[in-house]
């Protein structure tokens, strides 16, 4: 069987991007049997990375194509991607760093575009970083889609067998809250379907949060819950999704926690990612469903605090790289629905 072709981009270099992909890379030769990861990123930056987790420098080999990796345990398979970076302080905010940050994603969508990689794994950038570089995206997920030309997308945090689309992410509340309309609701709930399909599960229950407490509780306490979200669900109803709700975040994500429900739809970055990441913590990673290929990261960022201190947990980004190998082969289904659905995405 022929195993996915992985881009790995190396993310924001004064961070812990480099060590967590040494630690990998070098020390779970299991993923070679899943995988063929390919770095997309810097060489000094990854030798610098090799070295601090007590590596030989010289198990970063730089290829000039993806054709070209061998796939051997021991070494880390690397391609250079713009001028080297060397110099770049750990643990400061670069605009250099933030650069070639963006530079790796890049390569990596052109990569993908051209069908030399089945998928894409990204380890963690600085969106400060990439803003002070002169790339004013929100964060990774825009910029991807911005790179493949993708509307309808959604950030789906998972772990294990559960999984959260977001309906908003990196806006403000009061630019959530505009940007939840029933065109976007109805579209994010028909991309959890088609990830469900792609598994195998098309019954699959999928609950959507409601936007206020209490799900508005009869519009006590707001109208959204029953104007945009109540209707979003009827209409994926008729059809033939098993849409619930809107329910109370409070009473749907406890139960998604207790497998009550394997897909939630929320309404905002916080009511997704903070309880998300107080249950799971390394156990979880970040998906984009909506791209033609899938991309699949970390849920945890940069941490300038410990970088090149040896010390970070690679556990996120190695479960990153054996969900992408999973996924790769049926992503085709999510896409054809993605296609179908030019929704503005977040």
């Amino acid at each position: 069987m022929t195993l996915p072709r992985l881009a790995l981009t190396l993310g924001d270099v004064a961070g812990i991007g480099p060590e967590i992909t040494a630690k990998s890379l070098l020390g779970h030769d299991d993923l070679r049997t899943r995988c063929v990861p390919v770095v997309i990123g810097d060489e000094w930056a990854m030798r610098r990375g090799v070295v601090s987790v007590g590596g030989a420098p010289d198990a970063v080999r730089v290829i000039a194509s993806v054709a070209d990796a061998t796939n051997t345990p021991g070494t880390i398979e690397l391609i250079q991607t713009g001028p080297s970076l060397e110099g770049v302080e750990l643990g400061e905010l670069s605009p250099v760093a933030g650069d070639g940050a963006y530079r790796f994603v890049v390569e990596a969508c052109r990569l993908a575009r051209e069908g030399e990689v089945d998928g894409i794994v990204t380890a963690p950038l600085n969106k400060a970083a990439m803003h002070a570089g002169g790339h004013g995206f929100p964060g990774h997920t825009e910029l991807l889609a911005h790179e493949f030309g993708v509307k309808n997308y959604s950030l789906v945090l998972s772990a294990g067998e559960l999984y959260f689309f977001h309906l908003t992410t990196h806006v403000s509340m009061r630019q959530a809250i505009e940007d939840i309309t029933f065109e976007r609701t109805l579209s994010v709930l028909r991309l959890a379907g088609a990830f469900a399909r792609s598994m195998g599960k098309p019954d699959e229950r999928i609950g959507l949060a409601g936007l206020n407490p209490h799900a508005g509780e009869n519009r006590i306490f707001g109208d959204e819950d029953a104007d945009i979200l109540q209707p979003a669900v009827a209409a994926a109803r008729e059809e033939g999704l098993n849409a619930v709700g809107p329910l109370p975040g409070d009473a749907l994500i406890p139960a998604a926690v207790r497998g009550k429900f394997n897909l939630a739809v929320v309404c905002y970055h916080d009511q997704g990612h903070a309880p998300f990441k107080a249950v799971y913590g390394d156990d979880g990673v970040n998906i984009t469903v909506g791209l033609p290929v899938v991309r699949v990261s970390v849920d945890h960022g940069t941490a300038f605090d410990i970088a090149g201190q040896g010390i970070a947990r690679e556990a996120s980004l190695v479960l990153s790289l054996e969900r992408a190998a999973t996924l790769a082969p049926g992503w085709e289904h999510v896409w054809s629905a993605a296609q179908a659905e030019p929704e503005t995405g977040a």
